[in-house]
């Protein structure tokens, strides 16, 4: 049987000996995904990143492993991780255990002290880019395989796939699934590091991700600009293009976007989980720094979560054309470009979303102006399927054994498309996705930070998850229970 206290201090004597040293280096590199640094083949800071995480796994004391770093074409690298079945597990069954390395930009207003590429460790949280989103994965899933096999413990053939496009769509990762399908085989476990949590104090699986839409929206109306004296009030402004057509995809007011395509029914379990997580977790607005005097879109707890998980929301995440404020001549511009991204409900269709977006926002330009919508990208949502009956008590184990609470489940509203794709190929397996990044973490934002006690508790937890999936989890199939 698993000695969960031998595998306790394994996990505290790893991170504290040896992976919080490897994330000080890894935080140290700019390995900015490939749709923030077009050169990132010739800069080569992903290839470090690759190369410092499979280095790192390549020395773990784990029976039969192998590291290989699997490229393609014009593709961003995979780490590719194969463990074979140990201690009893099955050998014909598969877990999938998933995380990335490549990063968000560096982003404004880091506080003094702090930087993204500078790896900062106060108490129990270590800042800087990508510690927590999503560089500790692939320490903490190897520490859990070492760990499950040190303490007596079993676990199927494990497949540790870590990519580096994760932040750009998953742009790469398709193919490179494609290319490993025969090693991927059809898995009934698989295990994502890259979600988040709505505390510290218990274990939390994500039950649902958002998909996306992200493009660029552009209004052009002169070739060239002009003086704003001269030219306002014959000139329609590019701007002001810009917020008629806004206006037929959101409601200013409300905030809620008004296409018919991006909203689905929400799930009545969903809307039950909601209503449990209200009360067992801080207000989703607890987590932001709001300034003085303002307030979230709504007070009310349940709307609040269901708005960031159920709901399709609009981001003006990036503009062009316009100059910072103090170099702002009186001019009235050519053409103003908005980066947008809508993030979609679960189970919503983000093909058919695109195309709704991309008609509303394109079909009668206003002034006859030159108004395109480009560089889109999609990315699938998800939606668990129920937990069988040995996950939902090896998660309420887990929880009691790393944190002294039972588990809670919720929905997030960031977007993983791995997910949405191994939920789409394999319908029948059972997912554990979930994370570190609590309340204030910040991850994408200034002042990331991944709290350390709670990866240290989440590497015992895989641990026990990987050794009851062992054991209980072909029992488990064999009789097709599921949890209500």
């Amino acid at each position: 049987m698993l000695d969960i206290a031998a595998v306790k201090d394994h996990a505290a004597t790893t991170w504290a000996d040896e992976i919080i040293p490897a994330l000080h280096d890894y935080i140290t590199i700019p390995a900015l995904s490939p749709a923030f640094d077009e050169e990132w083949s010739a800069h080569g800071h992903l290839a470090a990143a690759v190369e410092l995480v499979a280095g790192w796994c390549r020395h773990r004391l784990i029976e039969g492993l192998s590291v290989e770093i699997a490229e393609l074409p014009g593709r961003t690298p995979l780490i590719v991780m194969e463990v074979p079945a140990f201690g009893g597990g099955p050998r014909d069954d598969t877990v999938v255990l998933y995380g990335h390395v490549d990063k968000q930009p560096e982003m404004t207003g880091w506080r003094t002290g702090l930087g993204p590429w500078s790896p900062v460790r106060e108490g129990d949280r270590l800042y800087g880019r990508g510690g927590a989103d999503d560089g500790y994965a692939a320490y903490a899933s190897l520490a859990a395989i070492e760990a499950t096999q040190r303490a007596g413990g079993r676990h199927a053939r494990c497949l540790v796939l870590i990519e580096a496009s994760e932040e750009s769509g998953s742009s790469d990762l398709p193919a490179h699934l494609e290319a490993l399908a025969g090693r991927i085989g059809t898995p009934s476990l698989v295990l994502c590091l890259d979600s988040g949590c709505l505390d510290n104090d218990r274990l939390w699986a994500t039950t649902s991700l958002r998909g996306m839409v992200a493009g660029t929206l552009a209004v052009d109306i002169l070739e060239e600009g002009v003086h704003s004296g001269v030219a306002s009030g014959v000139v329609p402004s590019s701007f002001r293009i810009l917020r008629q057509l806004l206006d037929r995809v959101e409601d200013a007011g409300s905030g809620r976007v008004l296409l018919p395509e991006l909203h689905v029914e929400i799930p009545a379990d969903r809307q039950r989980e909601a209503e449990q997580t209200a009360t067992a977790a801080p207000s989703p607005a607890a987590g932001f720094r709001f300034v003085d005097g303002a307030a979230p879109v709504d007070d009310r707890v349940v709307e609040q979560i269901l708005g960031h998980t159920w709901r399709p929301t609009l981001s003006v995440i990036g503009a062009d054309g316009l100059p910072p404020t103090a170099r702002a001549g009186n001019v009235l511009r050519p053409g103003t470009a908005l980066k947008l991204s809508f993030r979609l409900p679960p189970t919503c269709d983000p093909l058919a979303a695109e195309a709704a977006i991309t008609a509303a926002l394109t079909r009668d330009p206003p002034y006859g102006s030159r108004v395109t919508f480009t560089h889109r990208d999609v990315g699938l949502g998800w939606n668990a399927p129920p937990f069988a009956p040995w996950l939902d008590a090896a998660l309420e184990a887990a929880s009691q054994a790393g944190w002294g609470r039972s588990y809670r489940a919720f929905g997030e509203g960031g977007t993983i498309p791995f997910m949405g794709m191994l939920g789409a190929r394999f319908p029948a397996a059972q997912f554990v996705v979930t994370g570190v990044l609590g309340p204030g973490s910040n991850a994408h934002g200034p002042n990331e930070y991944l709290h350390l006690p709670s990866a240290e508790r989440m590497t015992t937890a895989l641990s026990m998850i990987l050794d009851s999936h062992a054991r209980e989890g072909r029992r488990d199939a064999t009789d097709g229970g599921v949890r209500p």
